[in-house]
């Protein structure tokens, strides 16, 4: 295990400060260019997982992209209301709902992937490719490490 004494003199040292920035610009850049279409990051976040497999739950949903049950629940809603998704009951479970994709939800899927396949080209072309890849794989890293 490695171990140091870190004594931060400057906030722009702060690992903290620096994801919290580096955030800050990736998600301000997302929610411009997904804003074109009426369309939040957590609710591209919400459509692309229904792109990979309509009919999931909200509570799925929620567990893959760790948000508590009122948040999705709350995303899900303006999804309904914009006409993206659709909720019915599960053919499995009709205590549950499925959330289904609507003519609309599908319809937004080659623009939405075509400016979020953008933002991650400019990402890549700002930190040099090879960067870009160990970048992804550190911060993955992170948020799997049980930090106190």
């Amino acid at each position: 295990m490695y171990a140091s004494v870190y004594l931060m003199n400057r906030i722009e040292d702060c690992i903290s400060f620096l994801t919290g920035k580096a955030a800050q610009a990736v998600t301000r850049a997302a929610r411009d260019r997904l804003a074109r279409h009426g369309v939040t990051p957590v609710q591209y976040a919400v459509l692309q997982l229904l792109w990979e497999e309509d009919g999931q739950s909200g509570a799925a949903i929620g567990t893959r992209l760790v948000l508590d049950s009122a948040t999705i629940t709350g995303v899900i809603d303006r999804l309904v209301k914009l006409e993206l998704i659709a909720r019915r009951p599960s053919a499995r479970d009709r205590r549950v709902n499925a959330l289904h994709l609507t003519d609309r939800g599908r319809a937004l899927r080659g623009p939405l992937q075509a400016e979020m396949d953008a933002l991650n080209a400019d990402v890549d072309a700002a930190l040099g490719g090879p960067a870009a890849e160990e970048l992804k794989s550190l911060l993955r890293r992170i948020a799997a490490a049980p930090l106190p």
